[in-house]
Formats: structure tokens, sequence, C-alpha cells
């Protein structure tokens, strides 16, 4: 009779491979870090909500800062915030909840559609940049010649020569808005280029292309997200200023800069003019930097060991 207390058991070799560590997924650890903090959530939705209302308001309030409809009802002009006019009226009868609306969506398209283009092209140029010996002395003089320049004098002289406009503030924005951007991804490039493992990858004949968006762009995503928490703010904040100095945009498009440009003269009498856009900007421009510098410092690899 067999002893029953020992059994055979079949070898299998693939059980050898098996992991016993949980799962981990590097971008759920990001956003679990993120939630963490109470203070990015409120910004988080307080970008939402202004990105959002920017986006769908206007289409249906069908505002026009050259039309003053209500121009000869002076029982409309300079109403307080109320209940019908949430935000007040003008010196026209215009509802500024109508206007800031409008003018928080141009800053926020302006913003978005240049801060992409910078981003994308000084992140492709920067990252050749730094990984090509050869075009480094060359890019590092035409660099040495821009950096020289102040932005803002060469935005104003393209918007001179080129004229006012939507897509025409946004092309002067970008024409050497990306060399900064291009710069310092070149420099964080140069930084990990050399190390082991791309060294032998190199060595193993890893196309360059390969070696840039597998083997150096990767470590860099916390760097990349911190540059697009500051370059949002930044260029809303540049629109702001420009259209407030009446450069930039055409009167027919309206804009924070503008209202507040528009409504200084009104500062002590009907302060809500002023103060509104004022605020509405900096909420914009805080929001999006905080939840930026939050999801930055999420995205950063130490902070996954």
């Amino acid at each position: 009779m067999a002893d029953k207390k020992f059994e055979f058991v079949e070898i299998d070799e693939s059980a050898s491979e098996h992991i016993s560590a949980p799962h981990y997924s590097y971008w759920k650890s990001v956003f679990r870090t993120f939630f963490k903090s109470k203070l990015s959530i409120a910004m988080l939705i307080l970008a939402t909500f202004i990105t959002v209302m920017a986006m769908i308001q206007p289409l249906f309030s069908g505002y026009n800062p050259l039309s003053s409809p209500n121009i000869l009802d002076f029982s409309l002009r300079f109403n307080a915030p109320n209940l019908k006019y949430l935000f007040g009226t003008d010196n026209v009868g215009n509802s500024l909840f109508d206007a800031a609306w409008a003018g928080t969506r141009t800053s926020i398209l302006i913003s978005f559609i240049s801060t992409g283009l910078n981003m994308v092209i000084g992140i492709a140029v920067g990252a050749f940049w730094g990984y090509s010996k050869k075009a480094d002395k060359y890019l590092l003089e035409l660099y040495n010649i821009v950096a020289n320049v102040p932005f803002l004098l060469v935005v104003t002289m393209m918007l001179y020569v080129f004229g006012y406009g939507f897509w025409n503030l946004i092309m002067a924005l970008t024409i050497t808005g990306w060399f900064p951007i291009a710069y310092f991804i070149r420099t964080q490039v140069m930084i990990i280029r050399d190390r082991e493992y791309n060294l032998v990858s190199r060595c193993l004949g890893t196309p360059t292309p390969r070696m840039i968006s597998r083997n150096i762009l990767p470590y860099l995503t916390s760097v990349i997200v911190t540059l697009l928490s500051r370059e949002i703010p930044t260029v809303i904040s540049l629109e702001a200023f420009l259209s407030f100095m009446g450069i930039g945009l055409t009167s027919a498009t309206p804009s924070l800069g503008r209202l507040i440009s528009q409504y200084t003269s009104y500062i002590n009498a009907y302060p809500y003019l002023f103060w509104i856009p004022v605020t509405m900007l900096a909420s914009l421009s805080v929001s999006f930097y905080i939840v930026g510098q939050t999801f930055a410092d999420a995205s950063d690899p130490k902070t996954h060991m």
C-alpha cells in the first residue's frame, strides 16, 4: 500500500518566471500622488470650470465688443453686479459677464495654441540639439544671438510687421518663443546622453530618433511638465499685457487685457469693472501654474523609488 503522506508534484518550469511583486503602474502612481494634494484638486476644479465656461458661454452670449446696442438706454449703464447682470454692466450697457468670458476664451486659446507649438518645436529641436555634438555649436551661436534680444521687443516688432490679429499674435509668440525651451531641453539631454545605458545602446547601433524618444525623453517627463506649467501662465500674462498696451489683437477681438485697459479709468467710480477681469486673469494663471507644478512633482521619477 502506497504511503499517502507523500505526493508527486509536477514540475512547472514557468513558475520560476513568475514575479511575486505587485503590479506597478507609473501613471497610476503619478495620479495617486497628484490627488493627495487638496490644493491641487481645488485648483484643477477651478481651472477646468474656467476653461469649460470660457469655451461654451461665448457661443450663446453673442457678445461683440464693437456693438453697443444699449448705449442710449441709461438705465442699463453702470449697473453693479446683481441677479440679472452677475458681473454688472459697463459704460455702454454691455454685460461684463459676457465680455469677461469672451475675453477669457481668447486668452485661453492663444495660450494653449502658442504654448503647444512652442513645446513641440522646442522639445524636438532641443532633444536633437543636446544629442548632436555637431549641431550644438551652430545652434548655440544662433541661440546667443536670439537670447540677447528681449522677447517682448521681438513680439512687438513682429506684430508691427505682420499686423494685429489672433493668428498674427500667435505667430509672433512662437517665432522665437520655442528657443528658450529648446535650450533648456538641450541642457537636460546633455546630462543623460552619455550615461552607461545610452553608450551601450549606441554601440548596439540604435538609431538616433529611437535613442532620443525611448532612452532620453521619458526621463524628462517631469521637466517637460514643469516647463508646460510655467509656459501657459506666462503666455496668458504676456497676451494680457500686450492687449492692455493696445498691441496684438484688433478691437474686434475681446481680451481680458483689453477689458482691464478699457476699464482702468473706472477703478475708483466703478471698481467692479476693473477688478472682476483682473480676478479672472489671476485665477486662470494661478490655477494652471499650481496644477502644473503639482503634476510635475508627482511625475518626477525620484518620487517613485
